[in-house]
């Protein structure tokens, strides 16, 4: 029997992070410690009252059953309520808000209630993996907008032919951003408003890193409007439960309605006691600026130290990530490569990795990706074997 995957499975490359995986196993069988920067998987463990209110809800929830598909009530009135105290924005718990296993799920799946073959979605380049697969495995077209460091890492509506914008049905942002660590403004979003409500695409903001931040705070597009426009959120970063895989989507009615009846033929729902964790999770504000306490000091730790061996400056304003630039005479795999020395062995993601050659550039190429996820004391010891690397 001659077994064969469908043409998109075919198609694609490797998972970008099975590469980085792939580097840090290598090194770790060669018997070396390794610090890794590579998969933004925090080390940091759960905080302590979702812990507890997850213990209580096994035993609450023993005899629930299969979950409702969209969110447990509570759930989803949390998150109403969330909104309104993080973003001043009113949205219904029952008509605008849809519960989803982690933000990764609804990124991959939502292009199959959307986009019908040869559709365009329209996203970030470099940016999260699923953006692009999602449409691939829903039959569509990605067309990728170049981040670049020339325009703040937004990116350029205008380079969006009249063909394209024509055939586009979804565009999928990211701010906080992954894995520039740009922050959007309002006139931003305002334009990108405009353009998808000219060329009627369904805009979807993913706001994964919404609570991940050093100075300014970050906006949410739906503090400026609704229609045609959904946002994603997810508990794995603001909240440290990457492995609960949970999450949800607000915004427009019309396209949440579309989004669940996807879900219910897909799914059946995260499961309730994980639900009764992340509502105590969007309760609870004091984890969260502990955890921002902390990434401000992995930062400045390892801000530190690439600034006493010359790297370029690239302060991230958001995010858990530094989006760092390499020396001139450097390429992304290359740099990442030199911190894979055996006395350095430090594991980062190559900015080429991430991103793909459009009109002839790779926005990532110039760039590695640190995620700040590695404890204190790994990431002092990361900062101190940096210090010794020649450049």
């Amino acid at each position: 029997m001659d077994v064969k995957a469908n043409e998109v499975m075919e198609s694609i490359g490797t998972y970008a992070f099975d590469e980085v995986d792939k580097m840090r196993d290598n090194l770790k069988a060669r018997g070396i410690d390794v610090i890794d920067f590579g998969v933004g998987d925090p080390l940091t463990p759960t905080p302590e009252t979702i812990r507890d209110a997850i213990k209580k809800a096994i035993d609450k929830r023993k005899s629930s059953g299969y979950p409702r598909n969209a969110g447990t009530p509570e759930y989803l009135e949390t998150i109403a309520a969330w909104h309104k105290f993080r973003f001043n924005v009113d949205v219904d718990p029952d008509t605008q808000i849809a519960s989803s296993l982690g933000s990764k799920e609804a990124v991959f799946n939502f292009p199959l209630a959307f986009l019908n073959p040869g559709d365009v979605a329209l996203a970030p380049n470099p940016g999260y993996p699923p953006y692009e697969r999602g449409t691939l495995f829903a039959h569509g077209k990605p067309v990728l907008m170049n981040l670049e460091e020339s325009n703040g890492f937004l990116p350029d509506f205008e380079k969006i032919d009249a063909q394209t914008a024509q055939k586009a049905k979804i565009m999928w942002l990211n701010y906080p951003n992954n894995p520039t660590t740009a922050l959007a403004t309002k006139p931003f979003f305002r334009e990108a408003i405009d353009f998808c409500s000219d060329n009627e695409v369904i805009l979807v903001s993913d706001e994964a890193y919404s609570e991940m931040y050093f100075d300014e705070k970050p906006i949410s597009i739906l503090e400026l409007e609704t229609e045609g426009i959904v946002a994603v959120n997810s508990l794995s970063k603001r909240s440290a439960m990457t492995g609960y895989r949970v999450g949800w989507l607000a915004g427009d009615e019309r396209i949440i309605k579309k989004y669940k009846k996807l879900k219910a033929n897909i799914d059946s729902g995260t499961a309730t006691f994980i639900q009764d964790a992340a509502t105590a999770a969007l309760k609870d504000e004091a984890h969260v600026e502990k955890m921002r306490s902390e990434y401000r000091e992995k930062r400045d730790i390892m801000l530190d130290a690439f600034k006493t061996i010359g790297l370029p400056e690239s302060t991230p304003k958001s995010t858990f990530y530094i989006w760092q630039k390499v020396p001139e005479n450097y390429t992304s795999v290359e740099f990442s490569k030199k911190l894979l020395d055996e006395n350095i062995a430090v594991v980062t993601t190559p900015g080429s990795f991430l991103s793909s050659t459009v009109d002839g550039v790779n926005p990532g190429e110039n760039f590695v990706r640190f995620a700040l996820v590695p404890t204190i004391e790994m990431i002092r010891d990361a900062a101190e074997r940096i210090r010794k690397l020649q450049i």
